[in-house]
């Protein structure tokens, strides 16, 4: 089934809901999150795009006897699943770029040569995903390496966390990086040794290359938010909290709202990096919990990533005395930015990696706390990937979201422990710390650094191994989530985090209908296999808006 039709169909009409009487669903494995925990249930009646019941099917079929039933064919289904932390107009514009996850550099060299095959002379070459760490040597690549080869385009690729960029000469001629050009506060241009620019730019360096790359247009971005909203459904996905939007992209979100063209739940944060954040904020929140957009937040990054070095960290890094990482603003304007947000009512979600950026973060957050008269803004950290253990319970103090990526642990696991040392670990990648204390957990992806795939964030949740199965007794197993814990995060707690748990979340009277067919039982399966599961179908208010294509 193509997606885009079949909405632009469902837009243009009455929808179906509002013609029939209540459905049942049934003959499934459902599962679903409550505040009172794990609820199992075979059937699920929906009418007018909302919950009825969850429950028994003979109970439900008595007590709605004319509803229309489907049939689910023992499928698992589950509520929609939603992904806190991602960047949707990324994902989709990485559909039309280079893609380099989990390439060698001899392989990622062959592939950019092959890309610059299909493009115009002239024609700038963009991709993702490559990680020095997986290479021999680990050191960070070279223009040199692209100069070599059979291309005349400017090219530019960002690491796979998206904190560090690599160039060849042209696209740094280009940009007129040389070797006079100073780097910027918060990000670093790296030198070869004799003063030559080496390609590689960190963080706030990056935007020095990419003011030279032609801006995508409002329709570009429109197009690429599309193929997200296409992409996140066929994987389950039927919420998204897209991680920092510029004015463009969130006018492309508005624009796309108004035309009835967003079949999911996207909870966008207004990027604090943006040159009108002001303004931005001075329009105000933009709809209300049960709309399709919801704008009532800002995302603003401390620092970087561990896996460039630009995490901020307390001491050095362990595979690089004399390093500590990068703030990518200074602290008072940190606080100064946050307290903006805060003064207009938005929830601030901040970005923080290494332990000196979220022991700042938390001081910052304290500071608002104290100032806030206890007004219920949620506010979030984003990642909170290494703390001191002295900073975790500061959480609850404050009430404050954790918002976690687990497959950031299974990626990281090797390079993390290289970067930090033994000891910094125990506070790094933490989940069963926050959730003893009583923390809620937002589960993300970050994608596209990571797959946008959902159960694969299960499966790291719990299995606390990559997707090879290693290591085999799981890395730092006694941070591992329960499959429940996992679910709450992906679901409820994950609704909490956008102020949106009382119309989704879960299957319970009176929210959405919004859920998902599997084609496995998660919860019978080796949780080994969680990732290999497949979404067969995901409906949305009641209508299906995908189905698998295999399916006949």
């Amino acid at each position: 089934m193509h997606l885009l039709r079949t909405l632009a169909l469902i837009a243009l009409a009455v929808p179906s809901w509002a013609l029939q009487a209540a459905t049942l669903i049934h003959n499934f494995n459902g599962y679903q999150i409550t505040e009172e925990g794990l609820e199992t249930f075979n059937a699920l009646t929906f009418e007018e795009g909302k919950v009825l019941a969850v429950g028994d099917h003979k109970a439900l079929s008595r007590q709605y006897p004319d509803a229309e039933t489907v049939d689910a064919g023992g499928k698992t289904l589950l509520p929609g699943l939603i992904d806190a932390h991602g960047h949707v107009r990324e994902l989709g514009r990485l559909q039309q770029q280079l893609q380099l996850r989990d390439l060698s550099l001899p392989e990622t060299l062959k592939a950019v040569e092959a890309f610059a095959q299909k493009l115009e002379p002239g024609q700038w070459l963009l991709g993702r995903g490559w990680n020095q760490v997986l290479w021999p040597g680990k050191e960070f690549p070279t223009r040199v390496q692209l100069d070599k080869l059979e291309v005349d385009n400017p090219i530019w690729l960002r690491r796979i966390d998206g904190h560090a960029g690599w160039a060849n000469s042209a696209a740094l001629k280009l940009a007129g990086i040389g070797r006079d050009t100073k780097s910027p506060d918060g990000g670093e241009i790296i030198f070869n040794k004799d003063g030559s620019p080496s390609g590689v730019l960190i963080d706030n360096a990056m935007s020095l290359l990419e003011r030279a790359i032609p801006a995508p247009s409002l329709e570009d971005d429109k197009t690429s938010l599309r193929v997200a909203f296409d992409k996140a459904l066929s994987l389950g996905l039927t919420g998204i909290h897209d991680a920092g939007v510029d004015r463009q992209t969130l006018t492309a979100y508005r624009q796309l709202a108004a035309a009835d063209e967003i079949p999911l739940r996207a909870y966008p944060m207004i990027a604090a990096s943006d040159s009108r954040f002001a303004q931005l904020l001075e329009a105000g929140v933009i709809g209300e919990p049960e709309e399709r957009l919801f704008v009532r937040s800002i995302k603003l990054s401390a620092d970087g990533a561990l896996g460039s070095r630009g995490a901020a960290l307390l001491e050095p890094y362990h595979d690089r005395p004399g390093e500590t990482g990068l703030l990518l603003y200074p602290q008072s304007k940190i606080l100064e930015l946050l307290k903006l947000a805060t003064d207009r009512g938005f929830q601030v979600n901040v970005h923080a990696i290494g332990d000196r950026a979220n022991h700042i973060v938390l001081n910052h957050l304290q500071t608002l706390h104290r100032d806030s008269d206890q007004k219920p803004f949620r506010h979030r950290v984003e990642h909170a990937q290494v703390l001191q253990t002295e900073d975790i319970p500061r959480f609850t103090q404050m009430d404050l979201i954790a918002s976690m990526q687990p497959t950031h642990a299974t990626s990281d696991k090797n390079m993390a422990a290289a970067r930090l040392g033994q000891e910094r670990l125990e506070g790094a990648y933490a989940w069963q710390k926050f959730i003893q204390q009583g923390t809620p957990i937002a589960g993300g992806s970050d994608f596209p650094v990571e797959p946008a795939n959902p159960l694969f964030g299960l499966h790291a949740a719990v299995t606390r191994r990559d997707r090879q199965g290693q290591p085999l007794r799981g890395w730092r197993i006694e941070e591992a989530m329960t499959l429940p814990q996992a679910l709450r995060a992906f679901t409820l707690d994950a609704a909490y985090a956008s102020h949106q748990e009382k119309v989704i979340g879960s299957l319970e009277a009176g929210k959405f209908a919004d859920f998902i067919l599997l084609d496995r039982d998660i919860f019978t399966i080796d949780p080994q296999e969680i990732w290999r599961t497949n979404v067969l179908e995901t409906w949305v208010e009641g209508e299906r808006v995908y189905i698998d294509p295999t399916i006949d």
